[in-house]
């Protein structure tokens, strides 16, 4: 498929999809004049991928996005073929050669799958300087900039992260979805499917969810799930699409439903609470809210505000409205500049995360 190619700024920048402003054939990327640098912003999440190719002015000249890539999930070959795949589309036919790749994903914060994404770069044959970061820290830039502050991501799974003013990094969370992340999209889901075959049981009280989940595999009984989620290999990205069904109960009023969001509020809330402490954090400073579960659950987002209260008195606590790539964009630039400004953990503990 051949890139669409958008010229915006980073601050607005947009994906028109089929109705792109403006489509670049090979030639005519040839004759266009890029200021350089050139970089590729990556997003690497448990759904989605994205890469961002854009100038020096942070002009983006395409965009391109691919399924997940989460070394845990999906595994080392299929992120390998993602990674190749996006940073080619982005790069389309014009010959273009990025200065610097900064490439966000879940997991680098641990040595060993540090070392695979950086040897999956390699057979690549990115020639090109290589950034590895946290997926989570590419959210923060992009919805706070590089001060103080922290952000909740919500998706597939979950983490908070943050860093303050002394260039420390902390994270609560992004242990994965077998040993946590609580709140995310996923744990959201499961819990949905918990309760209707809890109620199935009659170990726990009837539920709308029941009705909606039914309907949404497209079966007529409860027993029949049991088929649909084990026999077929749901992924967690599968199950993440149920918490669009807890919002649908909750908004009509369901007990149980309710419950499921306010328990993912409230676990949420306490893994920012976690990262404010670790870091010191006082005054004020913003918390983005970043990933798909804030949209498939919109009532989380007043919730968290409410239950963030006492950490964020000025209450800047915001929805990340623009893509997360933008801020791999934003440090690839800054590393092709003269050197990305990491934060680095306040804790040698955080590298068993």
């Amino acid at each position: 498929m051949r890139s669409r190619r958008v010229r915006t700024g980073i601050g607005e920048a947009r994906w028109h999809g089929a109705r792109a402003t403006e489509v670049y054939t090979p030639g005519r990327v040839m004759q266009d004049a890029h200021t350089p640098p050139l970089v590729i912003g990556i997003d690497a999440g448990g759904t989605k991928t994205e890469a961002i190719l854009a100038d020096g002015r942070g002009d983006v000249i395409a965009r391109a996005r691919r399924g997940g890539a989460n070394l845990a999930a999906h595994g080392e070959l299929a992120v390998e073929k993602t990674l190749h795949d996006v940073i080619d589309e982005a790069l389309g036919e014009g010959h273009l050669r990025p200065d610097v790749i900064c490439l966000g994903i879940a997991g680098v914060d641990r040595a060993e799958d540090n070392a695979i994404i950086q040897g999956i770069m390699r057979r690549i044959g990115a020639r090109a300087r290589v950034l590895v970061t946290n997926d989570a820290l590419i959210a923060l830039v992009a919805g706070a900039g590089v001060g103080p502050g922290v952000v909740v991501i919500a998706g597939t799974g979950s983490i908070a992260y943050g860093r303050n003013a002394r260039g420390e990094a902390a994270r609560a969370g992004g242990w994965g979805y077998i040993l946590a992340d609580e709140g995310s999209g996923y744990w959201i889901g499961r819990q949905a499917l918990r309760a209707v075959v809890r109620a199935a049981d009659g170990r726990g009280p009837s539920t709308a969810l029941r009705a909606l989940v039914l309907e949404f595999f497209g079966v007529t009984r409860p027993e029949q799930l049991v088929r649909e989620v084990y026999r077929h290999y749901l992924k967690p990205s599968d199950i993440a699409r149920c918490a669009s069904l807890v919002e649908q109960a909750r908004a009509a009023g369901d007990a149980v439903a309710g419950r499921i969001a306010s328990d993912a509020a409230d676990e949420l809330s306490t893994a920012v609470h976690s990262v404010v402490r670790q870091l010191d954090l006082a005054g004020d400073f913003p918390v983005v809210m970043a990933g798909g579960a804030f949209h498939a659950v919109p009532w989380l987002q007043d919730a968290l505000r409410m239950r963030l209260a006492d950490v964020v008195p000025a209450g800047d606590v915001r929805l990340l409205t623009t893509d997360p790539a933008l801020g791999a964009v934003r440090l690839a630039l800054a590393e092709a500049k003269g050197g990305a400004d990491l934060p680095t953990y306040r804790t040698r503990d955080h590298f068993a995360l």
